[in-house]
């Protein structure tokens, strides 16, 4: 007589509801616990787990009489993610993340839509990160699922984000799917994911994808202990450390068949020209051929033209601005401003504002909008007036970085790096906007630009990336920088019948450390995009 599948099975589900049990009670479960929870007679229970214990999946802790999973079972995961090993290929450098930092080092390898711990260096502290082996955990909440994720093709990556239920396991857990797709993309930009509490009040966890030298992700490391030990600060700095484990594991790892998985990232070309201490201020000319930067330490302003950079002017103090007027420029700096021409005739621009100007934009036809640094902290930000002085419309509690006219919005736009924010300043309304703020671990705003669909661009110092943001605040998209000091960016203006935009990117060499400088040499160049 034909059978009916899973006939006959009986005996293996209920051992099978035995080790899902026991593998989800890290304490391990007595046998009485075992019947009770699972609704089986207990000479049942006794009878499955005698035959898990013979073949070592589930082992007896003497002292407690309780049962855990036995070290077959570790086994078995190992093996499932072992083409070739990925747990050998971690060993050593989960070691070294343990010694460097004191805190648990752990791997992980992406099943479903969780991820799996297969290894672990135990700290050396007595309170510390302590995850089972073979745990399972949401992959939404965790430095090593988020990790996993910004490393994946971007299909692959949407539809795991899409059918994952966002289950809040603590208050600090994410539970909007597009707040998760942007922090993905800020992931992949800088290279390591950041658990901040999410999973566990009082845990923090930063981790960063293992990718084969095929580009296909087969896992990840991470470092998790207390936050009062692992704080945001200490996150960012151990973020590139572990990221820079990861790519050693990955370069252990032979490829396991598929072809590389596609750049989604647009293509970078740095501009010829030497590099600058601080390269800021980008300014297209009207026709969209050339461009007007300053190097802002090295005071000194720059024309880029006919695929080659000149050094127009050197200025007398730091540059803080770059503004149009008529065919010429005006640089603003820390002592007043100058008028500068293509053949690098200088000349003071007056009358000009008294007191520490902070940033400065032009607006509609000829008018100017400036930011000053007030006397108590904070800034002031209005129009310049003919004589010079400033009619004031916002005054702010933070040191505003850039400023920004978006002429399709007819909208000023600020940055605050203190803080984070993008502003958004109208004219005619004292009251100030709050577009988007940037976690401190992505970077510092510096800069602003605007695309001709109205999206709202800024550059990510210490952050390895610029990113865009539509006009209703989500950030849209983030693109990697080979350098970690972007600094401004802005926009040609489109031609008559060409499709896409040129973007100008302008970076920072004095602040980076000489160590990252061998990583980043390209730090301080100009860079172009297309978009």
């Amino acid at each position: 007589m034909a059978t009916t599948p899973g006939e006959g099975t009986g005996a293996l589900e209920k051992a099978l509801d035995v080790l899902d049990a026991i593998g989800s009670a890290p304490e391990g479960l007595g046998q009485s616990e075992l019947a009770e929870q699972l609704d089986l007679p207990r000479t049942t229970v006794y009878r499955l787990l005698a035959t898990l214990v013979a073949r070592g999946l589930v082992r007896r802790d003497p002292l407690r009489k309780v049962y855990c999973l036995g070290f077959r079972c570790f086994e078995m995961a190992r093996q499932a993610y072992a083409m070739p090993d990925l747990v050998a290929a971690a060993a050593f450098e989960l070691r070294a993340l343990r010694d460097l930092t004191g805190e648990t080092s752990y791997l992980a390898a992406l099943d479903g839509r969780e991820v799996i711990s297969l290894e672990r260096c135990d700290g050396a502290h007595s309170q510390r990160s302590a995850a089972v082996l073979g745990q399972r955990k949401p992959v939404h909440c965790t430095s090593q699922g988020k990790a996993i994720l910004s490393a994946m093709p971007d299909g692959a990556r949407d539809a795991i984000v899409r059918d994952v239920v966002l289950k809040p396991l603590t208050p600090l857990t994410i539970t909007d799917r597009r707040r998760l797709q942007a922090e993905l993309r800020i992931t992949r930009a800088r290279g390591y994911a950041i658990d901040d509490e999410e999973i566990v009040l009082g845990v923090r966890c930063v981790g960063a994808p293992v990718v084969d030298a095929a580009g296909q992700v087969r896992g990840a490391i991470s470092v998790a202990g207390p936050a009062y030990r692992l704080t945001r600060a200490r996150l960012e700095l151990l973020g590139p450390e572990v990221a820079e484990a990861a790519r050693r594991v990955g370069a252990q790892l032979q490829p396991a068949g598929n072809d590389p998985a596609p750049s989604t990232e647009a293509a970078l070309t740095a501009l010829p020209g030497h590099w600058a201490f601080h390269g800021a201020h980008p300014l297209w000319s009207a026709d969209g051929r050339s461009f007007w930067w300053a190097d802002a330490l090295a005071p000194s302003v720059h024309l880029h033209a006919n695929g080659q950079d000149h050094e127009v002017a050197t200025i007398e103090a730091p540059v803080v601005a770059l503004l149009r007027h008529e065919h010429d420029v005006i640089a603003v700096h820390e002592r007043g401003a100058q008028r500068i021409s293509a053949n690098g005739q200088s000349l003071p621009f007056e009358p000009w504002l008294a007191g520490q100007v902070l940033a400065a934009c032009n607006g509609e036809d000829s008018m100017v909008w400036a930011a000053l640094a007030l006397p108590e902290a904070g800034s002031a930000i209005g129009r310049l007036r003919d004589d010079g002085t400033l009619d004031v419309q916002w005054r702010m509690g933070e040191t505003v970085q850039a400023l920004g006219w978006h002429a399709q919005e007819q909208t000023l736009y600020a940055t605050a790096p203190g803080s984070g924010t993008i502003l958004r300043l109208q004219p005619g309304q004292g009251a100030m906007r709050r577009l988007a703020t940037v976690p401190k671990g992505s970077g510092r705003v510096s800069g602003l630009a605007f695309d001709a669909q109205g999206g709202i661009w800024t550059a990510l110092f210490d952050g390895w990336s610029v990113a865009r943001f539509t006009a209703d605040g989500q950030l849209d998209r983030v693109i990697g920088l080979p350098v970690p000091c972007a600094t401004d960016l802005a926009f040609a203006p489109a031609a008559d019948g060409e499709k896409g935009e040129r973007l100008v990117i302008t970076t920072a060499r004095h602040s980076v450390p000489l160590d990252t400088l061998t990583s980043a040499p390209l730090s301080g160049r100009l860079f172009a995009l297309d978009v």
